[in-house]
């Protein structure tokens, strides 16, 4: 009831963010707006999880007083953190470019909630629009890190995001094809899964073209790409959660590194 369950959306906000603080870093870094971003990034995530529970609006709801009492002191205790960094990073005045970045990332949850309410047919779409907002992080990161809010912050935010939803997409296509062997059964559930991969590899190809990306991002994708394509090739593989949240986590610290080599290079 007090820890985040949603174990892909850590790595979904950390990793990016980690990407925006390390291609910052080979223009000089503002360290410490850096590490009060990181707390407020945790703290407000972290606070979602004991306020619903509180409120009675997750899943896992307090049943007793000892719960409620405990659930209380958690969201008071995460969110006086919380806004002690939020003021620290505009205070002065400074960092005004993240009310830029913060609007966008609570459109696009107010939009995840929204999305939520037509069932299980808005769920993998709520949580694609949803990571529009956790990796928001990487653009914080850059631009607290520089105090730009320019291009390359834009892009590593972009990047992070065709990564998520991708990693959404394939986690989705693996929960509800976990009895498919040959590559019809696998093609029916994980047909718009496949034209998702020719559409994010015209994406890649589209922004590099245009210079919005470097040429080397490509490299950063491969894994990811033929992760995906390799699996419609392979006989039936039994679903094991842990097991795919663990290859996946692995999957976003390798994109995270090879993305990283990109744009420094």
């Amino acid at each position: 009831m007090v820890v985040p369950r949603e174990h892909g959306a850590w790595g979904m906000m950390l990793v990016p963010l980690a990407t925006g603080a390390v291609v910052a870093a080979r223009a000089g870094i503002n360290a410490v707006s850096l590490i009060v971003l990181f707390v407020a990034s945790v703290s407000l995530f972290w606070l979602r999880t004991p306020l619903e529970s509180w409120l009675g609006t997750s899943p896992i709801k307090a049943q007793t007083d000892y719960e409620f009492g405990l659930l209380m002191k958690a969201t008071v205790a995460i969110g006086v953190v919380a806004a002690g960094d939020v003021v620290a990073l505009f205070w002065n005045g400074h960092n005004r470019g993240l009310l830029i970045i913060g609007a966008i990332a609570a459109l696009a949850f107010a939009a995840q909630v929204g999305v939520k309410r037509l069932g299980r047919k808005g769920r993998m779409p709520a949580q694609i629009i949803g990571a529009i907002g956790l990796t928001s992080t990487a653009a914080g990161a850059y631009y607290v890190a520089t105090g730009r809010l320019d291009r390359t912050a834009i892009a590593l935010w972009l990047a992070n995001w065709l990564f998520a939803a991708d990693q959404v997409h394939f986690v989705q296509v693996r929960i509800h094809s976990s009895r498919a062997v040959t590559f019809n059964e696998k093609l029916q559930p994980g047909l718009g899964f496949l034209l998702g991969q020719i559409g994010l590899i015209a994406a890649i190809l589209a922004a590099c073209r245009l210079g919005f990306f470097p040429a080397a991002i490509a490299f950063a994708f491969l894994p990811i790409l033929l992760r995906g394509t390799i699996w419609f090739a392979r006989g039936r593989q039994p679903l094991d959660v842990h097991k795919l949240g663990y290859s996946e986590l692995a999957q976003a610290l390798l994109f995270g590194a090879l993305l990283c080599a990109a744009f420094l290079l």
